[in-house]
């Protein structure tokens, strides 16, 4: 196959000859090979022949390629990949498939996302998050446009702790930002519906009180808040780490003691994305950004987790179930841990404390009741029974003792003993009833002989105690009827 500059010299010198032998001699080919090339530039053919299209070896798998390209957008690895490949039906070489998964995902990169780079106004944006480190929750916030960076240590990430830290932010700003952008929090967010974070209520009363607009970005895209996520991975790797190795931060106060002066330090240092210095651009950024409400104004800040109250007078609190009185049942009340203990609070007033049980226990504390225990209810049905339960407590104890012994016939035997109350009083039955419990005897003639032996009964007393017998009146005569005179008796 000749070139294009090949067939270039060949039709120069058949136009020089006018013949196929003489331009062949010119050129050094044959007849037939100027010839063949006259031809095709007569059909419109002009340089090599197209070859027909090539078929790689990865065609059967470029589709399933794609697709877990796509899946794990652009993170999955070929040697990864290569053994759902052969079990597709592949049978070519590692390295050709190696350069299949490449092309997969450059392309799939030129697809995915086009980068712009964000421009914030003055008094718009604070952006911030929480990042953990040694054991360490650390939350984070970042003024966008002077790049103002303020951090500081948590002991835990709930909404409390979330909403005291960004008061605190909004006091050192010196005011507050038109829109506070975070992430999918758990503790900021009440649900997301088609995709819509619904903030809690609680963030949005305290948004409403600064004046500010809570925003949230997408789900699982670090991206749309890098400014934040620049700052968590600086202070892990400049504040956290150097100082974990030289001192030792015992408590809350020493730790963000530490973070105010790292903050102090960065933000008179100059940023090299604005080639300007954070806390001088703050000078100029405060006079846009929004007033702080008087301290009057100001949500009053839970130094707790927001419980309600059961039918059962519980709260739950670490998976176990602590009492708090009757009287707060269907309330919302303040638990949080405090120098070992859990402490419950309403209405800004400690209630109770209980010492910290494991999941699945319960803590009474001193609304403990160690008399009472769970029992059925007693439901009288026949008129026998509602008759004999009308003798008071007495009735129900000897019916629960009697059942509880195996009484045979009970239904009988408590027939009977109604009928008693028309003989004796129903004082005297239901005192019977009592010794007849005491003494674990559940017939009917048990009961009866007990009222017939009269009031002369003695009623056991623990040992040590004083017997008290109810003894039979009797005629008496005074001491002086026995008196001895003299000369005989009186």
């Amino acid at each position: 196959m000749k070139c294009l500059r090949d067939e270039m010299e060949i039709v120069n010198a058949f136009e020089l000859v006018g013949s196929y032998r003489g331009a062949a001699a010119l050129c050094g080919t044959t007849a037939k090979t100027v010839k063949r090339v006259l031809e095709r530039r007569a059909a419109g053919q002009v340089g090599r022949r197209p070859s027909p299209p090539r078929v790689h070896n990865t065609a059967a798998v470029t589709e399933l390629i794609g697709q877990k390209v796509r899946a794990s957008d652009g993170r999955i690895s070929a040697k990864r990949l290569l053994a759902t490949a052969k079990a597709a039906g592949y049978t070519g070489s590692t390295r050709n498939f190696r350069r299949a998964v490449a092309e997969a995902k450059a392309s799939w990169n030129k697809q995915r996302r086009t980068y712009r780079p964000w421009v914030p106004s003055p008094g718009q944006y604070l952006v911030v998050d929480w990042a953990e480190e040694a054991n360490e929750n650390v939350f984070c916030a970042v003024l966008a446009w002077s790049r103002v960076r303020f951090v500081r240590f948590g002991a835990d990430q709930t909404r409390s702790t979330t909403l005291a830290l960004l008061a605190e932010c909004f006091e050192e700003l010196g005011g507050v930002p038109e829109v506070v952008l975070s992430d999918r929090m758990g503790c900021l967010k009440a649900g997301v519906v088609a995709n819509v974070v619904v903030p809690h209520p609680e963030y949005v009363a305290f948004a409403t009180r600064f004046g500010f607009r809570p925003d949230f970005c997408e789900a699982a895209d670090p991206e749309s808040k890098g400014l934040v996520e620049n700052l968590c991975g600086y202070v892990q790797t400049d504040l956290i780490v150097p100082a974990l190795l030289e001192q030792d931060w015992s408590d809350l106060g020493t730790a963000n003691a530490a973070a105010g002066a790292w903050c102090t330090e960065v933000n008179h240092q100059v940023h090299s994305e604005i080639a300007a210095i954070p806390a001088e651009r703050l000078l100029s950024e405060r006079e846009v950004l929004r007033p702080l409400p008087p301290p009057a104004q100001r949500p009053p800040l839970r130094t707790g987790q927001h419980r309600k109250v059961e039918k059962r007078g519980s709260i739950r609190f670490g998976s176990a179930r602590y009492l708090v009185p009757k009287t707060l049942v269907g309330e919302w009340v303040d638990v949080s841990a405090q120098d070992d203990e859990v402490v419950i609070s309403y209405a800004g007033a400690e209630v109770i404390r209980h010492d910290p049980v494991g999941p699945g226990e319960v803590a009474f504390g001193d609304l403990a009741d160690p008399g009472r225990r769970p029992a059925r209810g007693i439901r009288p049905r026949t008129a026998v029974e509602v008759a004999f339960i009308g003798l008071g407590p007495a009735a129900e104890a000897f019916l629960r003792s009697a059942a509880a012994a195996g009484t045979l016939r009970l239904e009988h035997e408590l027939a009977a003993i109604v009928e008693l109350v028309a003989v004796w009083s129903r004082e005297a039955v239901s005192g019977a009833l009592e010794r007849a419990t005491r003494f674990r005897r559940f017939k009917a003639s048990d009961v009866r002989a007990i009222l017939e032996a009269g009031p002369g009964l003695p009623k056991p007393v623990r040992a040590g105690q004083q017997l008290l017998l109810d003894l039979p009146l009797v005629p008496v005569r005074p001491l002086s009827a026995y008196a001895l005179i003299q000369g005989g008796l009186l």
